[in-house]
């Protein structure tokens, strides 16, 4: 019968993820209609949207290499966090200490991989753009 509780348990977990994530995509498809609609009311009313506005709402002004920035940065604080909480553990069950150790050090990993790869699409993104200025002159 215990198993069976914690298989119940377990489904609503993954189909909570599962509808968080659902939700996630169904509002940004709302929200990027909602732009798309009012560009073409704009465009019908006959008035002229400005770069800036077109830029605004079509979301030209993304920079991924921030975004790659802020979740390395997070995930690079959680690997402490993670090693902390092993070690806690660790004191009522020795066992669990260099596991949980393991997982930290492979989140700390993952926090350099993204932060690593942050600096390299920004270089990567200033050479394309310097390269574009050379090609215009």
């Amino acid at each position: 019968m215990e198993s069976g509780i914690f298989g119940l348990a377990a489904f609503g977990f993954w189909m909570f993820i599962a509808a968080v994530s659902v939700g996630g995509i169904w509002d940004g498809v709302r929200k990027r209609e909602a732009e798309h609609e009012t560009l073409r009311r704009m465009i019908e009313s006959g008035k002229t949207p400005d770069q800036d506005l077109v830029d605004k709402l079509l979301g030209h002004k993304k920079d991924p290499a921030r975004d790659l920035k802020v979740a390395g940065l997070i995930v690079i604080f959680v690997a402490p966090g993670l090693a902390l909480m092993g070690w806690v553990i660790g004191l009522a069950q020795p066992e669990a200490l260099m596991p949980l150790f393991g997982v930290a050090g492979l989140v700390g990993f993952v926090g350099i991989g993204l932060l690593t790869a942050a600096r390299f699409l920004q270089r990567a993104t200033r050479d394309d753009s310097a390269e574009n200025r050379n090609i215009f002159r």
